[in-house]
């Protein structure tokens, strides 16, 4: 019996095909169109799911909607007639889309997919909830969503066992944790629903100057970590912008001019921000342990994203164990509502496996055979070495040591935002100019952003203050104290961005100015290949840790195709590229047409 799942229509849109209850393939929209964040109707991803598992529409027996069009439609009436006049051009700019398609979602599904059978459309934050549970390893835990909004909740705890999930209470539109973080997203010169991870990354630069002032005028937070919002202060709700003239006057001035030099303001700002998000999640956490009484907790909603506020709540809070959906976001929604048709909807008994979740490391995009990969490389005339898998490992863990930088493209592309061995740009943890050349020259981003550790799973407590499963790069733990390098007291005394040249551990491309570093622990199942490339630079160099970060420039969705990928490598400094089996050395390649604008091609995120 197949299910799929979609998301679309705000951003981040996906299709997920669940066969038999066993997620099989899932993929967001904008790895096949190119446009990052991509929001419309996922047609090319759902082809993918369909032709992966050679069905037609057909075959389908049901398709499920991640959330309810016209019960959003109705939050989005009910907060215009409520702020009007205000408001009248983002409403008018708003309604051509929902009047011409969003609130005709069956028909829509209906004529794209040719298809005749049952839809159905679980809540927004019900998909959430069944993204975090179902594909977990546990049969009962308690689940907490967070996120900018879903038709009016924007977060919501409950607790799942088996195949049952029961959401206990929300929060309610306009009260959000992921909007207020978007609105300083927004102030601090970022693009809002991208733009979030450059503010959590440039909080170690900052100090908590503004946190007293959040609390004092913007957000009132209970114990049990509910909250409400001084809307005064905000625009989302009728503007189209995200803060308020009020909000401009409280910190001072007007939002940062994107593009424009940071200063030490957006730092601060984003410290204080990432503090008070950090101890909202942490009392939320209490009191859904408190009212539970599990031990076990998954998590989904954009705001499930913040890895630090995770890292925290694993370290700090009641918790045993946390689960992490690795798409948090939207685009997990139509993974979420799939399941919720399969469990839910049609009462399928479920067995969770303490051992491992059912998302298969979240290796479930496309995949190329070395027959298409040889076609590829033929067919453009490129220049590429084939080695078999230990040659591969062997000649690519050398370069890695000598501070090559390799774009490494293997077997399945990821679902979710995180690239976890499959697509990604991969180097050197311990050198001190790692993090800034693959910054600058590759990535084509700000200097401050940190890079993730992919670290053996069985060596992890060995670098790290922590014994954790990480797969899915949703955890930060500290660098041992034992890694860590002495600072001089004129080190110590460095401000702001200056933090970013000391060299702090004797794996520094990966140590954040505050010692922590994003996590993803490699597993010899789920991902051998990988495994086998860290092993062998472990064996050479004595490190069981490389750089990895996602195989994509600035602005531009992660890799999908060999065509993507070579592109990329020819226009950055990459030094190599491995597409399967192949090795592809730049300085013998034809040079492809290097056009300089190259960088500002796509929309700055």
């Amino acid at each position: 019996m197949y299910i799929l799942g979609i998301s679309a229509f705000y951003h981040d849109s996906a299709a997920c095909l669940v066969k038999d209850g066993d997620i099989i393939a899932a993929a967001q929209e904008e790895r096949f169109t190119r446009k990052k964040h991509d929001f419309r109707f996922p047609i090319n991803a759902i082809n993918f799911c369909m032709d992966f598992a050679r069905i037609g529409s057909d075959d389908l027996e049901i398709v499920a909607f991640y959330d309810k069009p016209f019960l959003k439609f109705e939050r989005i009436l009910e907060t215009y007639l409520t702020y009007a006049p205000i408001g009248i051009k983002s409403f008018l700019k708003a309604m051509p889309l929902w009047i011409k398609e969003k609130i005709w979602m069956k028909e829509l599904i209906k004529n794209e997919l040719d298809y005749k059978g049952k839809i159905i459309f679980p809540e927004h934050h019900e998909s959430h909830a069944a993204s975090a549970f179902y594909p977990s390893p546990y049969n009962e835990a308690a689940i907490l969503t967070m996120d900018g909004v879903g038709e009016w909740t924007t977060t919501s705890y409950g607790a799942g066992n088996g195949n049952k999930i029961e959401i206990r209470a929300d929060i309610k539109f306009p009260h959000s944790l992921g909007l207020l973080y978007s609105a300083f997203t927004y102030y601090t010169g970022f693009k809002v629903n991208s733009g979030e991870y450059k503010v959590m990354g440039l909080a170690p630069y900052g100090e908590p100057k503004y946190k007293q002032l959040i609390y004092d005028h913007l957000i009132d937070v209970k114990e049990d970590g509910s909250f409400k919002m001084n809307m005064e202060y905000f625009n989302y709700c009728a503007g189209l912008t995200m803060t308020s003239k009020k909000f401009d006057k409280l910190f001072g001035g007007p939002p940062r001019k994107p593009e424009s030099k940071l200063a030490q303001k957006e730092m601060d700002l984003a410290r204080s921000l990432q503090d008070v998000t950090e101890e909202i999640v942490l009392k939320m956490g209490n009191h859904v342990h408190k009212e539970t009484g599990l031990k076990n907790l998954t998590l989904a909603g954009g705001v499930a994203l913040n890895c630090v506020a995770n890292g925290r709540l694993l370290k700090e809070g009641p918790f045993e164990n946390i689960w992490i959906q690795p798409a948090a976001g939207d685009a997990g929604g139509a993974l979420g509502a799939a399941l919720t048709a399969w469990y839910g909807y049609l009462g399928n008994e479920r067995t969770a496996n303490e051992d491992s979740d059912s998302q298969n490391g979240s290796y479930l995009g496309p995949e190329y055979s070395n027959e298409q990969i040889i076609s590829f490389v033929e067919g453009e005339n490129y220049k590429a070495q084939k080695l078999d898998d230990d040659n591969l490992t062997k000649r690519v863990s050398e370069l890695i040591a000598n501070e090559k930088i390799i774009g490494w493209f293997q077997g399945r592309m990821e679902f979710g935002p995180r690239a976890l061995g499959n697509r990604s740009i991969i180097g050197d943890a311990r050198s001190s100019k790692m993090q800034s050349t693959m910054n600058l020259k590759i990535k084509f981003r700000e200097s401050f952003r940190p890079f993730a550790p992919s670290v053996l799973r069985e060596k992890v407590s060995e670098y790290f203050d922590a014994d954790i499963d990480s797969p899915y790069m949703l955890l930060v733990a500290n660098v041992k104290e034992e890694r860590r390098k002495n600072m001089s007291d004129a080190e110590k005394q460095l401000f702001g961005i200056d933090k970013l040249y000391v060299q702090r551990s004797d794996i520094p491309a990966i140590t954040h100015v505050d010692y922590s570093a994003r996590l993803q622990t490699v597993h010899s199942d789920t991902n051998p290949l990988y495994h086998k490339l860290i092993k062998k630079f472990e064996e050479n160099s004595g490190c069981g840790v490389i750089i990895n970060t996602s195989f994509n420039v600035r602005g531009e969705p992660i890799v999908c195709t060999p065509q993507d990928a070579y592109r990329c490598f020819m226009r950055t400094d990459m030094d190599y590229l491995v597409i399967g089996n192949y090795l592809f050395d730049k300085k013998e390649q034809q040079p492809l047409e290097r056009d300089t604008n190259w960088k500002k091609e796509f929309e700055p995120d």
